[in-house]
């Protein structure tokens, strides 16, 4: 009796955390990531309105440069074996751990040797100033701080322990966003993001190991690599290919539209891309471990997989929606502000990449979760493939609203892996993506009506803001039915409960 029990309650008879604990720990951590990071994300976009009050467009284009070579580099700092321990079904050993960590701090301290090295090169190619190229150093030794808490980390995401989780990234944000702000105000340009980078680095580390400890070790097990390697190989080549596809080309467009046009693009990119980082990251970081624990119950993965894309296009594609209307007057009435305004056409573009990837990303996020990753390699080489080919090209004849059409063009393309994914977990598309769509889109019209009909001004952008919120919530309500307010109910018992 004992043993069957037992049977239905867990995944199988090695796994650490059993079914039902998997699929309340999911929707805890979705709820706690987003609420209780709620407040933090809000400072970090306040703090991004106030640097680019502050900085100059070629200022924040050598930081977008400067991090776009850090984190391409970054990206041979592993080969996927800290994801291939959080996707293993089987319990981890000691001997996981200690060779994922010895292996990854050789590849991280050559990777700094190589900045070190290479740093007279890449400040000639891209003209930095001896704060650029102080910028340069303290982005390679934040990696190296960000790898030395990564087994804490994994452990935590493999016991879906995202309420402790999400304590160091708030301390990190918090430090981050208050220093760079506060030293931008007090002129220190580019220096601003060089020590507030190395702060955020130290309290992520310290934060980590108070939370979770756990004893470095260094060690080398032929057979927990190998076993670790057959995953942590291919996710690894997907996301460098990932890293060629954005953070390799914006090295690339730093030497065709020079520092003040990746400026302007960054500055589309971070808003434009907002909404992602603001709600579907935190899903995410809950649904790629939650999925590899339900792999093997498909009506279960079936049922998760539309619940958590419907939950984050509900919260993005508003979002998004209400950015894009609101923008046009907030360059205007912002001081300072309107130095801004050449990149509007291209918030404009991003924002069609976002709406795709708001459901795509979640899609590749399944498709490796459940071992499928070689359809995310073919994925991701074909994305790289059109982003290489369409947007260099795009901003050589159009500029900075060239290379953000690129970019749009390269979203729509996701069709495919919309198809792809269907294949292997059925998931309602309509549930999931068409009635979120539609309320927004019936809340974009609305809004765009209203905003020729009343003057530019502060209480204007409230009097939208509020009016899009009542016709999303009334056209959601409308479309998806009484099932919403029982969803918020259930997230509201859950943020709160123990």
């Amino acid at each position: 009796m004992a043993k069957d029990s037992f049977s239905e309650e867990h995944l199988d008879p090695t796994s650490e955390v059993s079914l039902e604990a998997v699929k309340t720990r999911a929707v805890r951590g979705v709820v706690v990531l987003t609420g209780r990071t709620f407040f933090i994300s809000i400072i970090s976009l306040v703090a991004t309105g106030f640097l680019t009050v502050f900085l100059e467009p070629s200022e924040f284009g050598v930081f977008w440069i400067v991090s776009a070579v850090v984190n391409f580099l970054a990206y041979f700092s592993d080969v996927g074996l800290a994801a291939a321990l959080i996707q293993k079904k089987e319990k981890v050993t000691d001997g996981d751990l200690k060779t994922t960590f010895t292996l990854q701090q050789i590849l991280v301290l050559l990777i700094l040797l190589l900045v070190f090295l290479g740093a007279p090169f890449i400040s000639q190619f891209y003209s930095l100033s001896v704060e650029g190229k102080l910028l340069l150093f303290s982005l390679a030794i934040s990696l190296l701080l960000s790898s030395l808490k990564t087994i804490p980390s994994v452990l935590l995401e493999r016991e879906l322990e995202f309420g402790k989780l999400v304590i160091p990234q708030i301390l990190e944000n918090l430090v981050y966003s208050t220093l760079v702000v506060l030293l931008a105000w007090r002129g220190f340009g580019i220096r601003s993001f060089t020590y507030a980078v190395l702060a955020r680095g130290m309290v992520g580390l310290l934060a980590m190991y108070a939370i979770k400890p756990w004893m470095p070790g260094l060690s080398f097990s032929k057979d927990s690599f190998r076993k670790l390697l057959s995953f942590g190989v291919p996710y690894q080549v997907n996301s460098f290919l990932a890293s060629i596809k954005d953070d390799g080309l914006t090295v690339v467009l730093g030497g065709i539209l020079g520092a003040t046009g990746i400026g302007f693009l960054g500055w589309a990119q971070k808003w434009g891309q907002a909404p992602l980082r603001f709600f579907m990251d935190h899903v995410i970081k809950v649904t790629f471990p939650a999925f590899s624990r339900m792999q093997d119950n498909k009506d279960e993965l079936k049922r998760t997989v539309t619940r958590s894309i419907f939950f984050i296009t509900f919260l993005v594609f508003p979002t998004l929606v209400g950015l894009l209307v609101l923008a046009p007057i907030l360059v205007k009435i912002i001081p300072r502000y309107e130095k801004w305004t050449p990149a509007l056409l291209a918030l404009s573009f991003i924002g069609v990449n976002t709406i795709f990837a708001a459901v795509t990303t979640q899609l590749t996020n399944l498709l490796n979760a459940i071992g499928k990753i070689k359809y995310t390699f073919r994925l991701m080489i074909m994305w790289t493939i059109l982003t290489w080919a369409l947007v260099p090209l795009l901003a050589l004849k159009f500029g900075v609203s060239g290379a953000a059409a690129g970019y749009a063009l390269v979203g729509t393309s996701s069709i495919v892996a919309i198809y792809i994914a269907k294949r292997f977990v059925d998931f309602s598309l309509v549930d999931s993506v068409l009635k979120t769509a539609s309320a927004a889109g019936v809340m974009g019209v609305g809004l765009v009506i209203l905003r020729r009909v009343i003057p530019v001004s502060l209480s204007s952008v409230w009097l939208l803001v509020g009016a899009g919120i009542i016709l999303y919530m009334v056209t959601t309500y409308l479309i998806v039915g009484s099932s919403i307010i029982q969803d918020v109910k259930k997230s509201f018992k859950t943020f709160f409960s123990r």
